[in-house]
């Protein structure tokens, strides 16, 4: 579920045009096979590698950071052999840092055609990039370094995978609607030990942390009455993770497609329904830009997990706004875990984003 970029590159979609050739849907019985899906999938419409985490120095300062690549299909029909600048596939990337401390959000982002290497994912190269921005996996698969550049800020990152991918949803399809193909193929790494360096304002910051990466690709996912989303990645201090996506429609209710995964300490995963959670918005945020007013406090619940916790946030300006065709205002951002599992104390930290708070999300006419 990621917002605004998806509706930038919808929009490009109308400008340049699409082919004729079918792109492929989600449907169930997709074969997954790693390294392979890791990478490129140009028989789909949508695809896209997001990166979050929390990071902390040894004295304790704290960031998150957002790195993210998203790649729209134009045309099927261009080939390997057509010239370079022929527009196939369109690559956006964007790129975030939270001073938590400093109390600052920093935010930027790039649109990129595939042609002359400028964009792209690729098994063979081992790597997924867009221009100077990249994240680089090494042969095992298990280690991957992010790299990204900034005027403000920039950050060089390794992460390593310490459990195995999650495939979310169903029979290989995470489901966002009624119909066949109203879904994506959705992989997670939900706990990547996080080491490197950050820098702002000139100066260097080792740290260390935890990270999140999902990669999805689909070509239809949203239907016409869903206006936005909130989604959570929770990282337990248990070593067991939670990824839960709610789906709002235009009458304020809840979408029954809403779902989400648990994942416990050795890395075994559980589907949870929407009949499973409760998330129940709290204190609002009043963006100063857009008017929005986002809920940055939650609570969860999920009874079957013995789960009930509350979740906070130390920057609440933590908004993205863009200046692009088809931009979208939305809010992501670190947040903070405390509460009960199973009648004991846990905390932890993840990433909240919300969608549809400052103008209803709207895929159009794709």
């Amino acid at each position: 579920m990621k917002s605004r970029l998806v509706l930038a590159l919808f929009m490009v979609v109308r400008l340049f045009g699409a082919g004729t050739e079918p792109f492929r849907l989600a449907v169930p019985g997709y074969r997954y096979d790693f390294p392979r899906d890791h990478f490129n999938h140009p028989e789909f419409q949508t695809e896209w590698w997001y990166y979050t985490g929390n990071l902390h120095t040894v004295d304790g300062r704290r960031f998150g950071f957002e790195l993210t690549f998203f790649r729209q299909g134009v045309n099927r029909e261009t080939k390997a052999t057509s010239n370079i600048w022929d527009v196939g596939d369109v690559w956006m990337a964007h790129l975030a840092l939270s001073d938590i401390d400093g109390h600052r959000f920093f935010h930027t982002e790039r649109l990129n055609r595939a042609g002359a290497g400028l964009a792209g994912a690729d098994l063979t190269q081992s790597r997924v990039w867009n221009g100077n921005w990249q994240a680089r996996w090494e042969n095992d698969g298990a280690r991957q370094h992010l790299q990204a550049v900034d005027s403000r800020f920039s950050f060089e990152l390794t992460v390593k995978s310490a459990k195995p991918p999650v495939i979310h949803g169903m029979n290989g399809v995470s489901q966002k609607s009624e119909g066949l193909g109203h879904a994506s193929h959705y992989i997670s790494l939900t706990r990547l030990i996080t080491s490197g360096a950050v820098t702002l304002d000139g100066q260097r910051f080792a740290v260390e942390g935890t990270s999140w990466m999902d990669h999805e690709f689909f070509t239809h996912q949203l239907e016409p009455n869903q206006v936005g989303w909130d989604w959570f990645s929770l990282q337990f201090a248990d070593n067991s993770e939670l990824m839960l996506f709610r789906l709002r429609r235009k009458d304020g209710s809840v979408d029954p497609y809403s779902a989400g995964t648990y994942q416990d300490a050795q890395g075994r995963a559980t589907h949870l329904t929407a009949s499973d959670f409760t998330l129940t918005p709290g204190q609002p945020w009043s963006s100063p830009d857009t008017g929005a007013r986002y809920p940055i406090a939650w609570t969860i619940r999920v009874p079957s997990l013995g789960i009930d916790t509350a979740l906070t946030t130390q920057l609440p300006r933590q908004e993205l706004t863009g200046k692009g065709p088809g931009s979208l205002a939305y809010w992501e951002g670190a947040i903070d875990i405390t509460g009960m599992k199973n009648k004991q104390a846990i905390h932890g930290v993840g990433y909240l984003e919300m969608t549809g708070y400052a103008a209803p999300v709207s895929m159009g006419d794709r």
